[in-house]
């Protein structure tokens, strides 16, 4: 089968489009024909080598996938059976989504949810699955749409786009950051009400600012979420699931203690299969077929090297959906 195969050399890793047998395929016991993945941050940095995300070699890349069950023994799935894959270790340290076929513990697939093409849902995929991990998490937290604006940061970005869309299919009044100026027609076309220059963000921030959102979701980390978060109203709270800008936090202990502000952490790879159910279910009812559109690109399994290095650039709009046969 084709498959995009990462391989540690003397100086990193390599990655290529090659043949790869399908004996050599990883356990499990629901075997996937698959049809469609996509191009995530962490795609990019296991295809060009820019951080250790691979934690096994050789290495199919792709950390999300859609397809068709062929053969499985596990009782809640059969040949034909149309399934979503994100997570999980997916392409970090099981083999991945750039492949014609994957073998996986059918504990880890969910079903494509009706009316959905497996297209869309890898237009979707694990940052679409995470911005909706994010908007449920602050609701679980409380916080509804008359509370105030809700922030997203990154928002051009895959996971900022559809939280974007779906914040704004909820009812919130979404206030977009972006150091792209020129993405604002797209982000008001998915349903920004104001964009938000990201310089007001990554200056060096006061313990408390102007209070100017009551909820967020911050894609980015850094400096950028320690701002968010000085600039968040009372018992507001930002769910934050990025790190491009930084792994570090630059806060003080002001916003949590003086305002009530709550920081919700956001992990899609090993949440539990009835929350990805209800996320997807979320996500197949508030995002319709325009916003699909307006956010994504689609390319071959060979354009995946070129969409590594635009994604990492940032200079991808949106989501890249790649089509694997």
């Amino acid at each position: 089968m084709r498959a995009v195969v990462i391989e540690k050399t003397e100086t990193g890793t390599e990655a290529a489009l090659k043949d790869f047998p399908e004996t050599e395929l990883m356990e499990g016991d629901v075997t996937v024909r698959v049809t469609h993945s996509t191009v995530n941050y962490k795609d990019g940095l296991a295809l060009l080598g820019k951080a250790p995300v691979v934690r096994r070699f050789p290495m199919i890349g792709g950390i999300d996938a859609a397809g068709t069950v062929e053969t499985s023994t596990h009782p809640a799935w059969k040949p034909g059976d149309a399934v979503v894959l994100t997570g999980w270790g997916v392409g970090e340290t099981h083999l991945g989504g750039y492949a014609e076929t994957l073998r996986v513990p059918g504990d880890w697939l969910v079903p494509l949810p009706d009316g959905m093409s497996a297209a869309q849902a890898m237009a979707i995929g694990t940052a679409g699955l995470t911005a909706a991990l994010c908007v449920l998490a602050l609701e679980r937290h409380g916080l509804t749409p008359d509370a105030g604006p809700a922030l997203v940061t990154g928002a051009a970005g895959g996971v900022g786009s559809v939280a974007v869309a779906l914040l704004a299919a909820s009812g919130w009044r979404v206030i977009a950051a972006t150091g792209r100026p020129e993405e604002e027609g797209y982000l008001k076309g998915l349903g920004a009400a104001e964009i938000l220059p990201r310089a007001e963000l990554t200056g060096p921030g006061k313990p408390l600012a102007k209070a100017r959102w009551a909820a967020g979701v911050d894609t980015v980390g850094g400096t950028m979420l320690a701002n968010a978060l000085s600039m968040t109203m009372a018992d507001g709270a930002i769910a934050a699931c990025g790190n491009a800008g930084g792994m570090d936090l630059p806060t003080s202990v002001a916003p949590f203690i003086l305002r009530g502000v709550a920081l919700l952490g956001v992990n899609s790879v090993p949440a539990p299969i009835p929350l990805r159910r209800q996320a997807w279910d979320r996500l197949a009812r508030d995002l319709d077929t325009d916003a699909f559109a307006a956010m994504t690109t689609t390319i071959p399994l060979e354009g995946v090297f070129d969409a590594a290095r635009d994604i990492l650039a940032g200079k991808v709009r949106g989501r890249v959906v790649v089509e694997i046969g």
